[in-house]
């Protein structure tokens, strides 16, 4: 049977948030088996367990049982630790050449996948589209957290398409995000620098770091606002403990995803300029919010995520991730 579209749910310990998304995709069953549009469509769910210590597995399977069989639910297994073995692997898995990737705390709406699949026939020369992702907070925000709030993975540019420019160094998260098999494969190298976070460390980016590669290759990037998606967000992912990690993951990763847009010749011009900019905007900061930057949730993440940046190429070349093993 041939398949026309992959919905790949890459988790870590995810037994406990799995079957909610899982339920949803039964909504998103139910919906294609009554739209005209793609009703002839045939999809696949595949959920990559990235190495997972808990009751995913068997999760999986329990929900085979009495899974539709027009629409199979596959489980493979993911031994390397990282977002970006988990993604690589779905591609290898994937039978379709649209591949939508859901995170565990992802609830796509009912009519997700018409809008993937429908948008991916219209749009041939894109490579990759992004969702339009609503936040779904276990406690509403303070309204002084709002200015770190895209940072999560919240994309709501508006009602219409838009066409992410290579100019503007802006790409969407990969929570939502389709794939087109074709240009992962013509563009993405088989070892990226960055993989992902994990337990032990904040680092990541892999998601900018792939589409880089494909924008650069020529395909297109889009946001597509009728795929909607909400993404659950705990309370603790809120806190002081969680966020100035992330946002040193976020500022480590830096050298990686500013590099892949400028042509090799300029990388050292464009280095000492991206480290002179770094440093000018850590001394506004300093002298913008002084002795507040410690009290100052949102201050403190922003110096965190500069003083990061400043140091990512330092940090990256000391811990071995720079080195030719990772290069293309």
């Amino acid at each position: 049977m041939s398949v026309d579209f992959t919905v790949a749910i890459p988790t870590y310990n995810g037994e406990k948030r799995l079957p909610e998304v899982l339920e949803r995709l039964r909504e998103c069953i139910a919906h294609a088996e009554r739209s005209q549009s793609i009703q002839n469509f045939r999809w696949e769910i595949i959920v990559v367990d990235n190495n997972s210590k808990d009751n995913t597995a068997k999760l999986v399977r329990d929900y085979q049982v009495s899974w539709p069989l027009d629409y199979p639910l596959k489980y493979c297994f993911e031994g390397q630790q990282g977002a970006g073995f988990a993604r690589k692997r779905a591609i290898e898995e994937a039978q379709a050449e649209l591949i939508g990737f859901l995170d565990d705390d992802n609830l796509p709406a009912s009519n997700w996948v018409e809008a993937a699949c429908t948008f991916g026939l219209a749009h041939p020369q894109a490579g990759a589209y992004g969702s339009q992702i609503h936040g779904l907070f276990e406690i509403p925000p303070p309204e002084n957290l709002k200015p770190l709030l895209p940072y999560l993975a919240i994309v709501e540019r508006g009602s219409e398409p838009l066409l992410y420019k290579r100019s503007k160094k802006l790409l969407p998260p990969s929570a939502g995000l389709v794939v087109r098999k074709q240009a992962w494969l013509e563009s993405v190298p088989s070892q990226l620098i960055l993989t992902g976070r994990v337990d032990s460390n904040m680092l990541t980016g892999e998601d900018l770091e792939m589409l880089s590669y494909i924008q650069n290759r020529g395909w297109e990037i889009w946001y597509n606002p009728a795929m909607e998606i909400e993404h659950k967000i705990p309370h603790w992912r809120l806190q002081k403990q969680y966020l100035i990690p992330f946002f040193r993951g976020i500022g480590l990763s830096r050298y990686v995803t500013r590099m892949l847009s400028v042509v090799s010749w300029q990388r050292p011009l464009a280095f000492v300029g991206y480290m002179a900019n770094d440093l000018r905007k850590i001394i506004l900061h300093l002298l913008k919010y002084r002795n507040r930057i410690k009290s100052d949730l949102v201050a403190a993440c922003q110096m965190e995520l500069l003083l990061s940046s400043f140091l990512s190429f330092f940090y990256l070349w000391n811990n071995g991730y720079l080195s030719n093993k990772n290069k293309e």
